[in-house]
């Protein structure tokens, strides 16, 4: 079957595989955008104090995914190693998002930073082995694609989800149910519905591997791979491209916009055009290949992007076209990068007869994670250094302002040019990919035929 054109049962078995995406998106979007600014303005965190716990939360959270990552290559159940540990995480993302997104009143510093723990805790061993089962649902370089593009697209619905409730309901409430808290209820109950048929409607392919590694082994497998390396450069550089204008955000819309009431009709644009950029960024790297395809998004988004920091009070219109703009190109930065890493992973596989997909991802995790700590931790000093004031729009002098929009638009101009500079001349391409699958088949033949396997 070619997998990047699938057959009506095909369909479906990606549909329920990328189900737990809405309620996973749902949970992601508010906890990275959304809490900060809910923190700072309803507890009265300071944002150097909030930084401080966010940076903490995040660093914990990344020291966790090597570690799910090891235990879901070596953890071998009847189930299936990837969704049995999904499963079992389901019920501690799931409550632990309830708190976080529902505080009581008395919620200070310490109640955000031991619930924060938790949910990421949670989030990864929720997220991680879910991805990697999705890697692995086909092998070719265009089914992989297909597949990243359905969870992908999931994911959008969700994070539109997680827009409309918040928003609608009202994330500065003070009353005792809210917006935030709304999505808190959502996530509790829809996780572990969407968990449980993509379980039990999706089956977990054969693993390839005739052998197991320790974990330090396998973090120094990562390290000698070259061709992830250079992925993985690039996919830090654009997430922190990527996080920073995500942590400012609200910001931008209510304080250099002046129009905090646009804050949720311009974030549900953007990532209704991501769901129309997913098809787009999957036609294209059928034409130009996959590096080469999220190359030419992340060149587009500088050229719009340059020009946001001279925006000003009332350029509602305009931001509303940036949005749309960047929005189709958020596409590729979702559906791309991660079908590129599943090839990677065919490299060590082919040279070691080993699958390692679960180490790997839990590195690109890692990567990720770090990118977005990394983006808080450097904005927010710098904001409360500039005198920017968080807890009203208007407040803050014209310097802090123009910080806010330089920080929020030319600085992530740099990191993404600089990606780009690195997967401009990627050197897997589709062809390649072929080879190496090729390679891992024979290999795996091998091994069965000996009684190995």
């Amino acid at each position: 079957m070619n997998s990047s054109n699938p057959s009506k049962a095909r369909w479906l078995v990606y549909s329920a595989y990328a189900l737990p995406a809405i309620p996973i998106a749902a949970l992601t979007l508010p906890f990275y955008m959304i809490v900060p600014t809910f923190y700072s303005e309803i507890t009265g965190l300071s944002l150097a104090t909030l930084g401080s716990i966010l940076l903490m939360i995040r660093l914990l959270d990344a020291g966790s995914d090597p570690v799910i990552g090891w235990l879901s290559d070596r953890f071998s159940p009847a189930f299936g190693r990837r969704r049995t540990l999904f499963l079992l995480s389901i019920p501690v993302t799931s409550i632990a998002a309830l708190m976080v997104f529902w505080p009581p009143s008395s919620a200070g510093a310490l109640y955000l930073l031991f619930w924060g723990g938790v949910l990421s805790i949670g989030h990864t061993a929720t997220i991680l082995p879910w991805t990697v089962w999705g890697a692995e649902l086909e092998t070719d370089y265009r089914g992989r694609s297909t597949v990243a593009a359905f969870r992908e697209s999931a994911t959008l619905i969700g994070t539109l989800l997680a827009i409309v409730l918040p928003f609608a309901v009202g994330i500065g409430s003070n009353s005792t149910f809210h917006g935030l808290a709304a999505i808190g209820i959502v996530v509790a109950l829809l996780l572990p519905a969407a968990g449980l048929a993509a379980a039990f409607l999706v089956s977990e392919p054969r693993n390839r591997s005739s052998k197991s590694v320790p974990l330090m082994q396998g973090m120094r497998s990562i390290l000698n791979n070259g061709t992830f390396l250079r992925l993985l450069l690039a996919f830090v550089l654009n997430g922190l491209a990527n996080a920073i204008p995500a942590t400012l955000f609200l910001y931008f819309v209510s304080h250099r916009l002046d129009a905090p009431n646009m804050r949720g009709p311009l974030l549900f644009l953007y990532f209704l055009c991501g769901i129309a950029g997913v098809p787009i960024a999957t036609w294209t790297a059928t034409k130009f290949g996959k590096h080469r395809a999220w190359c030419y998004a992340m060149c587009g988004a500088c050229l719009v992007f340059v020009f946001t920091p001279f925006l000003d009070k009332g350029d509602v219109g305009l931001f509303a076209v940036i949005c749309g703009l960047t929005g189709l190109l958020l596409g590729f930065d979702l559906a791309l990068p991660a079908s590129i890493q599943a090839d990677v992973v065919d490299i060590d596989t082919a040279s070691s007869g080993v699958q390692r997909t679960g180490i790997y991802f839990a590195a690109w995790n890692l990567a990720s994670k770090l990118a977005l700590a990394i983006g808080v931790g450097l904005v927010f000093p710098i904001l409360q250094w500039s005198g920017f004031d968080a807890h009203g729009a208007g407040q803050s002098e014209k310097l802090a302002l123009d910080v806010l929009a330089g920080l929020y638009a030319w600085l992530p101009i740099s990191f993404k040019l600089a990606a780009i500079s690195i997967m401009w001349n990627f050197p897997l391409d589709e062809t390649v990919q072929a080879a190496l699958r090729q390679r891992i088949e024979r290999s795996l033949e091998k091994s069965t035929s000996s009684g190995l396997h």
